[in-house]
């Protein structure tokens, strides 16, 4: 098998142990999940059918953010306890995962069931001289670490812009460098606080995926994933805060899914350009909500439209027609195995059954279950 490394900007080969250990970056639990997450999610729900099929164990282990600055917000404006939202949310995001068919995590720990962890590992990070405390917060001191970058390959310039934009905060006057980041912080008097040794606070938002994969999947981890927003600032983070506190490599391949656009936008809470799948399960068949999705690379973004789940529910009825059979599997493994090129296994499977073959077992390797269908309209 091979796949693109995004810190390295090359397809690899990517030849994991016999368990093949994983971490994704879940949801903020504060809205409903949208067709953006669902890509996400369902790129690595195929990879690791693939390697389940090559004969490996997969622990997939994929966190939920359940507190961090945009839950509180929501929260706060809602009128509800952030606890309940998170909750509430996760809730529905599981029932989406379930009903399309996205294999159980090996493990789905909140961040607030890692404060003790967190903790101890940015005492570890300040032990190793990579830390300051400063207006009452942690920081991460990026200019000693020299590897900062190495997982986006950025210039400063670029940094700078990102971290503005996604949540870096860099006109905080009690850093030393804007790129400087939050492992602790201050609570404001509405949100929650645990006691530190820097005083009462709550976590930064990189710390908590690090201190989580640390946890449950050990030092090193075979392939970290997510969204391609999350490269800068989230992972580059991710990873200088967790070299720094252990000395030892945090991932071995980083794998991120592009993004999926609505209105030449990319699709985001933010903007509101959202498309829900708990809205698209009510009118179609869940495996064609995979199909539409598969149907795209996932290093490629692709732009939303209103044909797509018309032509996934089309192609769903053709390979139900073609029924039980082993048709086209090869294509598909090969496929899957070249940078997990879904469409040419979508495409695949498409001509197998146009002539006649049944196509359930490489249907089941893209996670469509064509002998045993879910219920549509499960709303």
């Amino acid at each position: 098998m091979r796949l693109y490394d995004t810190a390295r900007a090359v397809v690899v080969p990517f030849e994991p142990g016999p368990v093949v250990t994983m971490y994704t970056c879940g949801i903020t639990p504060y809205d409903a999940t949208h067709i953006g997450h669902a890509a996400v999610y369902l790129t690595y729900d195929v990879l690791q059918r693939r390697l389940r099929d090559r004969g490996h164990e997969t622990r997939c282990v994929r966190n939920i953010t359940d507190v961090d600055d945009s839950i509180l917000g929501k929260a706060r404006e809602l009128g509800v306890h952030y606890l309940d939202l998170a909750a509430a949310e996760t809730a529905r995001f599981q029932s989406d995962m379930e009903v399309l068919q996205v294999l159980p995590c090996w493990s789905e720990p909140r961040a607030t069931s890692a404060i003790a962890d967190i903790r101890g590992f940015i005492g570890m990070v300040l032990d190793q001289g990579h830390a300051y405390v400063s207006g009452g917060a942690v920081y991460f001191d990026i200019s000693t670490f020299d590897r900062f970058g190495q997982v986006s390959n950025l210039p400063r310039e670029t940094m700078l812009e990102y971290a503005a934009e996604r949540g870096g905060n860099v006109d905080d006057p009690n850093k030393r460098d804007p790129l400087d980041f939050v492992l602790w912080q201050p609570s404001a008097d509405d949100e929650p606080a645990w006691e530190s040794l820097w005083g009462p606070g709550r976590p930064g938002w990189h710390i908590e995926c690090s201190a989580l994969a640390l946890r449950e999947l050990g030092t090193t981890i075979d392939l970290h994933g997510g969204g391609g927003d999350l490269i800068f600032p989230h992972h580059e983070c991710e990873a200088a805060q967790s070299e720094a506190a252990t000395g030892e490599p945090f991932v071995r391949h980083w794998m991120h899914q592009a993004m999926v656009r609505m209105d030449g936008e990319k699709m985001s809470k933010s903007l509101g350009n959202l498309v829900f799948v708990s809205d698209l399960r009510t009118a179609w068949d869940p495996r064609a909500i995979r199909l539409g999705v598969v149907g795209h690379h996932y290093r490629d973004s692709w732009e939303w439209d209103d044909q797509l789940m018309p032509d996934a529910q089309a192609r769903l009825e053709r390979w139900l027609a073609a029924g039980e059979g082993d048709g086209a599997l090869d294509q598909v493994r090969a496929a899957l195995d070249d940078d997990l090129d879904t469409p040419t296994a979508v495409a695949a499977i498409d001509a197998a059954a146009a002539s006649g073959e049944g196509v359930s077992t490489a249907a089941m390797l893209l996670g469509v279950d064509l002998l045993d269908p879910p219920h549509a309209h499960l709303a």
